[in-house]
């Protein structure tokens, strides 16, 4: 048993992996378009020349296959109960990015013994070390399975809507969060604003209120406009940024994905730190 937890300790501190940066993409509610910006976001990623791959955590809504028009052979804890590599379950998405379904039970893996964690943390540094870009794309809202998820990432991006109650429930994520981290990186994405000066009064106000009551100020990515293509995109099965790239949703989702390439160097990009972090936070749950 000792021998297994040095060996994964020492697997999780190799420093010479790529620096993979892994995104959580969270929501204070459902409806408010999380997973399709998600989506669209790490398909403009891809298209400025990135290798980026998607969890699909939404365990209770997962539709990014939807989304995309696949249907996955496998999820990830197919990985574990049937033996297969994590290149056995991921699936080829549009523009180049890949995908992994989560499936009902990965909630369930910080129960796995010491044999079994070791391959889940090994094939999670093959991740690491083959894309720039990881997203985990969370379920609306917080639970105990899925803020230590959260808290490990490098970086959260927090979906919203100009909506009171969209408002209300995104600030109380990002104080939940800021309570158990205080310096997590942070970033606001205001979605389906009906013109500019909405999306500017909303991020404006957002910022005043968490600086006024958290004492922190919330970097604003920016905003996505209400656009017609998205519904039909959905229809589709298709992402938007595909669908028509010249969408104005389209567009301001390529300038959010340039701006953040612009801030890329802001915080340690260490996937192992990643790893580390879920590998402390499966210890402390047994």
């Amino acid at each position: 048993m000792n021998d297994q937890a040095e060996n994964l300790r020492r697997l999780l501190q190799n420093d010479q992996r790529k620096d993979a940066k892994v995104i959580a993409v969270v929501s204070g509610k459902g409806g408010v378009g999380k997973s399709n910006v998600c989506l669209n976001f790490a398909i403009s990623l891809s298209k400025l020349g990135e290798k980026v791959a998607i969890f699909d955590l939404d365990i209770g809504m997962a539709n990014l296959n939807i989304l995309m028009g696949l249907t996955p052979n496998y999820h990830l804890m197919d990985l574990l109960d049937n033996q297969l590599s994590i290149w056995d379950i991921m699936e080829e998405g549009p523009a180049g990015i890949s995908y992994i379904a989560g499936g009902s039970g990965f909630s369930s893996f910080v129960e796995l013994n010491d044999e079994r964690l070791k391959k889940f943390f090994s094939q999670l540094e093959l991740i690491g070390e083959n894309f720039d870009y990881i997203f985990l794309d969370m379920g609306a809202g917080a639970t105990k399975e899925s803020i230590e998820l959260v808290m490990a990432a490098h970086d959260v991006f927090v979906v919203t809507t100009p909506e009171p109650t969209a408002i209300t429930d995104a600030y109380s994520m990002i104080k939940f969060i800021f309570l158990r981290d205080d310096y997590k990186p942070m970033y606001l994405i205001v979605n389906r604003v009906d013109s500019e000066k909405e999306g500017d009064r909303t991020i404006e106000n957002f910022k005043k209120v968490a600086l006024k009551f958290l004492q922190k100020d919330i970097k604003a990515l920016g905003y996505i406009p209400n656009d017609p293509t998205v519904s039909k995109a959905v229809k589709a099965q298709t992402p938007f940024v595909i669908y028509d790239q010249f969408a104005k949703a389209s567009k301001a989702v390529a300038g959010l994905a340039s701006v953040y390439i612009g801030r890329k160097q802001e915080t340690s990009t260490k996937y192992g730190q990643f790893l580390s972090k879920m590998r402390k936070m499966v210890s402390l749950r047994k």
